[in-house]
């Protein structure tokens, strides 16, 4: 019995023991690669051509902002199409649109050009990281292993993120200023084609809700909002070091190692992944969610006052373990808010509110690094992460799952008088009372049960029961 339980545990055996899970993980591993060289590629390329980390961080939250405006879209549309209908397009235009950046920037072609083409290259970026979620999240379902992939992707995002930044700089540092992105587009390019291949691992379409309604948007639940915020922060973080460590490295004449300083970086975010796939969580992901945020904007404060390159890497170690357990239970929280018919939509605002946060945080790191000095960039990141944490304190109630819990004993009570009184019984109305009040606490949150959150309180005999 006890080794039964053992292997029932959820963990990452378990989890790639899944049936057909690696025909979609190899292929979505090699398509996400050019994702994390992209916006460093162009910063870069950019600056290595104008000499401005200002028009570099311009060009690059432009191709952000587009990739944030237009991925729910592409989200929307794989939903209701299916994935290899909108990747396979999206592929082609981004390659093309990386090929003109390129062109541009090596001719010194003005900003607007450049900010022209940055605009479909970021709208057409391949949304493979939400596609393989949402894979995952068709095959488990309500599975307890739901966390795990969460985390494992996360892990994967991570290396992605270690390895990405250090080829991308290696690339443009050691070789030419636009090879970071030239092996981007081949890479997107071969690895999407693959990824598009897998069709029987493709979630089912869904053209309509199974009632016949039209769709929802993801973004009209509230607590999809409220993790957007939170993914903005996210964001402002990884743009704000992103260029705060390139600047950096610049001033100190040491460019080489803004690629390791980086990987560091995004090392902690790795391995804090790792670990929080592998933990039993007794603890519910809304006050997991709450209390990692808050250790996320601890860690940014003192980003801006080092000067020693070993205790920038340190720092930024810390930083990087803070991010993966807010990452990863905001993901973990979409498969309980969000209708299966939507979430590769809802991953994709998720994804879509990292790449803003980072658009703007780049923008803003490179404006105060060219105005006073590469250490105020590093700002950014605690701005932002402040600022979503406020925000998600305030409207932490939205993050509660769609299937909630109610009272079993006082409900079935309820229901066993209904069913023994004869119909307009005098007593009627105390029952109409009482069905009442627990529909009103459903709908109304349950009260305090409701705010605390079912996994959060753990107390009392309940049944789950859906809230629309």
């Amino acid at each position: 019995m006890a080794s039964a339980v053992k292997d029932s545990r959820p963990g990452y055996g378990q989890l790639l023991r899944t049936p057909g899970a690696w025909t979609f993980l190899l292929p979505g591993f090699l398509a996400r690669q050019p994702f994390a060289m992209l916006t460093i590629g162009i910063v870069l390329l950019v600056e290595s051509t104008t000499g401005s980390y200002g028009i570099a961080g311009t060009v690059s939250a432009a191709t952000g902002v587009s990739m944030a405006l237009f991925a729910p879209q592409s989200g929307k549309l794989a939903d209701r199409f299916g994935q290899r209908a909108v990747l396979l397009p999206g592929v082609l235009v981004h390659v093309a649109g990386v090929c003109a950046l390129i062109t541009l920037a090596l001719a010194h072609a003005p900003l607007w050009a450049l900010l022209a083409v940055a605009v479909p290259t970021g709208a057409s970026t391949p949304q493979v990281g939400p596609m393989v979620r949402a894979r995952w999240a068709a095959r488990l379902g309500g599975s307890p292993l739901m966390p795990t992939a969460a985390a494992f992707e996360s892990v994967t995002d991570e290396f992605t993120f270690v390895v990405g930044p250090v080829l991308a700089t290696a690339l443009c540092t050691g070789v030419h200023p636009a090879a970071g992105l030239i092996a981007e587009a081949v890479l997107t390019l071969a690895g999407g084609l693959l990824f598009a291949s897998q069709r029987r691992s493709q979630p089912p379409v869904h053209r309509a809700q199974a009632d016949g309604r039209p769709r929802v948007s993801a973004l009209s639940v509230p607590g999809v909002r409220v993790l957007i915020v939170a993914f903005l922060g996210i964001g402002a973080v990884f743009g704000g070091m992103q260029v705060s460590l390139t600047a950096f490295t610049q001033d100190i004449g040491q460019p080489g190692i803004n690629g390791v300083l980086y990987g560091i970086f995004a090392g902690g975010n790795m391995l804090a992944g790792i670990a929080c796939g592998a933990i039993a969580w007794k603890v519910g992901p809304r006050r997991r969610l709450l209390v990692a945020y808050g250790l996320l904007a601890l860690a940014t404060t003192p980003l801006w006052a080092v000067t020693a390159v070993p205790l920038l890497g340190a720092v930024g170690l810390v930083v990087g373990l803070c991010i993966a357990p807010a990452l990863i239970t905001g993901y973990t929280l979409v498969e309980s808010l969000v209708p299966a018919a939507a979430r590769t939509e809802a991953f994709t605002w998720l994804t879509g509110a990292v790449a803003l946060g980072q658009a703007a945080a780049a923008t803003a790191s490179g404006q105060l690094a060219d105005r006073f000095g590469p250490s105020t960039g590093f700002l950014v990141p605690l701005a932002g992460t402040v600022l979503a944490l406020t925000v998600l304190l305030a409207l932490r109630a939205h993050l509660m799952p769609r299937s909630s819990t109610v009272i079993v004993g006082s409900a079935d009570r309820a229901a066993d008088r209904a069913a023994e009184r004869p119909s307009g019984s005098a007593s009627d109305s105390a029952s109409d009372s009482v069905s009442g009040s627990v529909s009103g606490s459903v709908s109304g949150g349950l009260g305090r049960e409701l705010n605390d959150g079912p996994d959060e309180r753990g107390v009392g005999h309940r049944m789950p029961v859906t809230v629309d």
